[in-house]
């Protein structure tokens, strides 16, 4: 959530930076300004009204205590009104914060000056390229075939048990699974992530401090009766572990890594695009989160790309690096890497990684602070990536490592799966 204050001062900067994102509201900005400058006008008269009540209650106490009651009463019948207007007021203020909240929630957030204008994925940035594509045999199949032919993951019987979307992984398909969210932890670990072990059901006040609400209602799952929603991603449980906490300086970097499951409706998602891996509804997921100082956040982004990057090359995975547009981004990131391998069965770049770097409209939402060496309280910056997400690796593994004799495990995965071989 982006701050009034810096809304107020900054106008002009604020809508050009939304532009970047062809934010469709620009007239957001200007409602918000004049909302609050009633609302700082009102505080003012409240505080004002408020100090004279409290300067005729003591002098009316003084009064008393020396016998001068008619004069007491006097100057009580000249501040009746008080209460009245304070409550007036007190009703006046509240009415316009809950209006000016309910504006600001709706504006994403602003585009680091290295993000560049544009709508659709089409106009990311390319950064970087590794590798190349894998040269696959002759009749080479998808992953969606390859995992019916070695009867390693079942759609249909997902499909029978729940829905589409929700596949069975079976033999060799689960423990490739299990071996890859051990592998993926256990790299997060050595590189200076304190694993957590999160819930799966999070409170609206979580999915509102890391933004998933009030945007994707839609795209995530509510148990209504409880009033709880399925986690999208590990990043709402594990940044929320700091929501109204205030850190010490010398804390920074904190560094999590939690695996979860992970649970995203995709309404409106059809078509061959999303066929067997490449979209689900429940998929498993290693995050990387990190709280760090303002001014060491876009070397931290620098940093998880990296980190995210080491996977993929330990995986022996034709990867590239692209910097979204202002218009793909997400609505709570200033900035984002998408690592996408290439899937050289299905000739297309799959998106494997999101890495972002949200500034402080995560913290400024969960009121997530640390104080520096002079006891002042400022706001962190809030950054996460996934390191990664199975669907696409999977996928990509089977297709890429495909031969005539079989699937090939990764090297760097042998010791995880006990086997080398998928036939």
């Amino acid at each position: 959530m982006l701050q009034v204050n810096y809304i107020r001062e900054n106008r002009e900067k604020v809508l050009e930076r939304l532009s970047i994102r062809n934010f469709k509201q620009p007239e957001l900005v200007d409602e918000i300004i004049k909302i609050d400058e009633e609302r700082r006008s009102t505080q003012t008269s409240l505080d004002s009204i408020s100090a004279e009540a409290n300067a005729a209650a003591k002098q009316i106490g003084d009064l008393m205590r020396t016998g001068k009651k008619e004069e007491a009463e006097a100057i009580k019948a000249q501040t009746a009104s008080h209460k009245e207007n304070i409550k007036n007021l007190s009703d006046q203020l509240n009415e316009l914060e809950t209006a000016q909240h309910n504006l600001i929630v709706q504006l994403p957030n602003l585009p680091y000056h290295l993000v560049k204008k544009g709508s659709t994925a089409e106009e990311n940035e390319v950064v970087l390229t590794h590798g190349e594509p894998a040269q696959l045999p002759s009749k080479a199949l998808p992953h969606w075939e390859l995992a019916a032919k070695y009867d390693i993951i079942d759609f249909e019987l997902g499909v029978k048990i729940t829905g589409a979307g929700f596949p069975v992984y079976k033999g060799k398909g689960a423990r490739l699974q299990r071996a890859l969210i051990n592998f993926f932890l256990d790299h997060a670990t050595a590189a200076g992530y304190k694993e957590m072990q999160v819930p799966h059901l999070v409170n609206a006040a979580s999915g509102f401090g890391t933004g998933q609400l009030p945007d994707k209602e839609g795209q995530m799952y509510h148990s209504t009766v409880d009033d709880l929603y399925l986690i999208p991603t590990a990043e709402v449980p594990v940044t929320n572990l700091y929501r109204d906490v205030i850190l010490k300086e010398e804390d920074l970097p904190i560094k999590n890594t939690a695996y979860t499951p992970c649970f995203r409706r995709e309404a409106g998602s059809y078509g061959a695009h999303v066929r067997g891996l490449n979209r689900l509804h429940q998929f498993d997921k290693v995050e990387v989160v990190q709280v760090t100082h303002p001014d060491k956040s876009y070397e931290t982004l620098e940093e998880m790309s990296q980190y995210v990057q080491s996977l993929l090359k330990e995986l022996g995975l034709h990867y590239r690096v692209l910097r979204l547009c202002g218009g793909d981004m997400g609505f709570t990131s200033a900035m984002t890497y998408d690592m996408e391998v290439w899937s050289a069965a299905q000739e297309r770049w799959l998106e494997v990684s999101s890495v972002s770097n949200f500034e402080t409209y995560q913290s400024n939402r969960l009121k997530l602070r640390f104080k520096g060496k002079e006891g002042k309280a400022q706001l962190a910056h809030s950054l996460n990536g996934s390191a990664l997400a199975l669907p696409r690796i999977v996928a990509s593994i089977l297709e890429n490592y495909q031969t005539e004799n079989g699937i090939k495990i990764p090297e760097a995965l042998v010791k995880y799966t006990g086997f080398d071989r998928i036939d």
